[in-house]
């Protein structure tokens, strides 16, 4: 996959489209994380939209609305459908979003429906299992799913086909499992849900990011197996790369936004410039630290280029594991 990261050019680019003067000032920004509390969309609603408001980027506290179902899809379909030209609505993204309208899982809906407008981090994919599970390293855990994969179920907060799903079905690609479809992969509504079915010893396993599992990792409730980045996270360096277990799997999940379609050109600016700004801050430097994020910026016409190409590798991915034909 691709990686476009960002620079102070490309900020710099940013402001300088934004830089005359706009009309356009947000009020009562409402952002939506299209899944339940707990996971990664609900963490980017969260953390960023405090972040606008103590930076008085925007003048009130942002109101995040969950809206769960489809894997992303309804909320996609909802902004599609009702609220098209909303420009005070920011919806999280990441490269779930993505990999969901690569599979054509949003029912017909693609990405030119709605406005792309920044990247702000990327968050490395993980494997993670309970504290009392048998397995101490990913090899122990992928020999298992050799030996028997209708006993190893891996938990993940997207649909089949979506992004959690191919970060496992990367790791068995790497492994030397050339049948995608016995690895047994459930889904759930968010990585938070999919962490509780771990707990409850309902998986065995969760493929997730690394920002999802920092609380339950913190607190010693589980393990994590692998993280899915080419060196070691200076945040979390006790966790050992896929690489260096002998299996060539990296996956990394960009965190963004979009907006409704129908949006002024003067909003979509606007939002990028804003953006940017809370790229810069101490504030969001903090806080990608503190959830294991990488900076990854992308914004304006680079990131609507950056999507589409993200949703080609991602489409041929899943030609590669047979997903799609």
């Amino acid at each position: 996959m691709k990686k476009t990261m960002g620079s102070l050019a490309a900020i710099a680019g940013v402001f300088a489209i934004a830089g005359s003067a706009h009309a356009f000032s947000p009020e009562n920004v409402e952002c939506i994380a299209p899944a339940n509390p707990g996971g990664g969309w609900d963490f980017t609603c969260r953390s960023v939209g405090k972040i606008l408001y103590d930076l008085k980027l925007v003048p009130e506290p942002v109101k995040v609305t969950n809206m769960p179902g489809g894997g992303g899809g309804v909320a996609f379909g909802y902004v599609v459908g009702k609220r098209n030209d909303d420009a005070n609505l920011l919806v999280a993204a990441s490269t779930a979003t993505t990999s969901r309208l690569a599979t054509n899982q949003f029912a017909g809906l693609t990405a030119d429906q709605v406005r792309w407008v920044a990247s702000l981090g990327a968050d490395f994919g993980v494997i993670a299992v309970s504290k009392d599970a048998p397995y101490k390293n990913l090899g122990d855990l992928m020999a298992a799913v050799k030996a028997d994969p209708d006993k190893i179920a891996f938990g993940g907060g997207s649909a089949v086909g979506g992004w959690d799903h191919l970060k496992i079905l990367i790791v068995a690609k790497a492994a030397g499992i050339t049948d995608a479809r016995s690895v047994k992969y459930v889904s759930f509504n968010s990585g938070g849900k999919a962490l509780t079915q771990l707990l409850g010893n309902h998986v065995q396993a969760v493929t997730g990011d690394v920002s999802e599992i920092k609380g339950q990792l913190a607190a010693g409730n589980v393990r994590a197996l692998a993280v899915l980045s080419p060196e070691r996270l200076s945040t979390d360096p006790d966790i050992p790369t896929a690489r260096e277990q002998g299996f060539d799997a990296i996956g990394a999940n960009w965190r963004g936004f979009y907006l409704p379609k129908d949006v002024s050109d003067d909003v979509h600016q606007s939002w990028g410039k804003i953006m940017a700004k809370l790229y810069e801050s101490e504030d969001w430097k903090k806080a990608m630290e503190a959830n294991g994020l990488a900076p990854f910026y992308n914004g304006g016409a680079q990131f609507d280029d950056f999507v589409r190409q993200n949703i080609a590798d991602i489409e041929q991915l899943s030609k590669d594991v047979g997903l799609l034909k």
